[in-house]
């Protein structure tokens, strides 16, 4: 499917980075959920995942759920390098493509902080959930201004990308640009690296689906028919669909980088940031995800005050965690419940 354009746009002006670059006319698309209230203290901020834009979270968001638009202001900002927001497809020169620069989960947050308190006046924020990379922003929100944030569920991510989860990482960049038709990343809309994209792909489909997916040929309930099936139609079928390379190194680089100790006033101490966090936190791993298991969140909630750990138990690996999957979208949306249940 092609981007969604049901978003509105919001000016962050000049955006300074974490890498000493400044983002000048920086942009954030956001999509919002429901109403304001009068005190503006029902918002959940819920950001993006890898590669995806705001209607992927839309599986969470619904009357009746925990992210109920009848009950919260529900804001999702698309991250920087997504394609919708400011990105490297769509920066002019000098910064367009692979001369854009590089921007952190901490970058992120600042551009996110910014929509909220400059264009509503947002002070407190509910929860901030989000999926994969939107865990990591989630973390980040956290200690970054935990005065705002009062709950916070990262799902199928963490506070700092291991070295396991680098090795995957790597292994997607070295598909993409070893591609001849990359050409350092200054290749034409015409001619997209499309063999290194199917690599990509096929690298992605043995990392974010468990030995146990496959095993029971669980494809066969999306409607492919076999594996190969599976690989072309859904893998590489969804790298193809506009999905511009140059976004998705930037957004690797990102991902690759994510360690909530690189917060300024932290010196790369990850220990001490996550024992910054002020509110509480439920972490939501996959059991079987092969690039952000439990061992990770367990880890973590070690160092964080009001941690906790909920493993989601199922065989869909990092996809428990993005929607595709109805008993695990269950188990996500009654924990949510829980968490804004609870009195803090």
């Amino acid at each position: 499917m092609p981007a969604p354009t049901d978003h509105e746009m919001f000016d962050l002006g000049d955006l300074p980075l974490q890498s000493g670059a400044i983002l000048r006319g920086a942009r954030l698309a956001y999509k919002t959920y429901g109403t304001l209230n009068e005190d503006r203290s029902n918002v959940i901020v819920h950001p993006t995942w890898f590669s995806a834009w705001h209607d992927a979270n839309e599986w969470s968001i619904g009357a009746g759920k925990a992210c109920d638009p009848d009950r919260y202001f529900i804001v999702v900002p698309n991250q920087l390098n997504n394609g919708l927001s400011s990105s490297p497809s769509n920066t002019p020169q000098p910064f367009d493509g692979p001369h854009f620069p590089s921007v952190t989960f901490h970058d992120q947050i600042e551009a996110q902080h910014r929509l909220l308190t400059q264009k509503w006046g947002i002070t407190s924020v509910e929860l901030v959930v989000g999926s994969s990379m939107g865990a990591g922003q989630t973390y980040q929100w956290a200690v970054s201004h935990p005065e705002m944030v009062r709950r916070a569920a990262p799902i199928v991510g963490s506070s700092r990308t291991s070295e396991h989860n680098q090795v995957f990482l790597k292994s997607l960049r070295a598909a993409l640009t070893l591609d001849p038709a990359f050409r350092a990343g200054h290749y034409s809309p015409g001619a997209l690296p499309t063999a290194g994209l199917r690599a990509f792909a096929r690298i992605y489909a043995g990392w974010g689906l468990s030995q146990a997916f496959y095993w029971e040929r669980e494809y066969r309930k999306m409607g492919f028919s076999s594996l190969e099936d599976f690989l072309v139609g859904f893998w590489e079928g969804f790298w193809l669909d506009d999905r511009d390379p140059n976004n998705l190194l930037a957004m690797l680089w990102t991902w690759e980088h994510g360690d909530v100790g690189q917060t300024p006033g932290f010196g790369g101490d990850t220990e001490a940031a996550l024992r910054s966090i002020r509110c509480p936190l439920m972490a939501m791993p996959a059991r079987t995800d092969l690039y952000f298991p439990p061992e990770d969140e367990q880890w973590a909630s070690r160092f964080i005050p009001n941690g906790e750990v909920r493993v989601i138990d199922t065989i869909w690996g990092h996809f428990g965690g993005l929607g595709l999957n109805e008993p695990d979208n269950q188990f996500i949306d009654e924990t949510l419940r829980e968490l804004l249940d609870r009195q803090v």
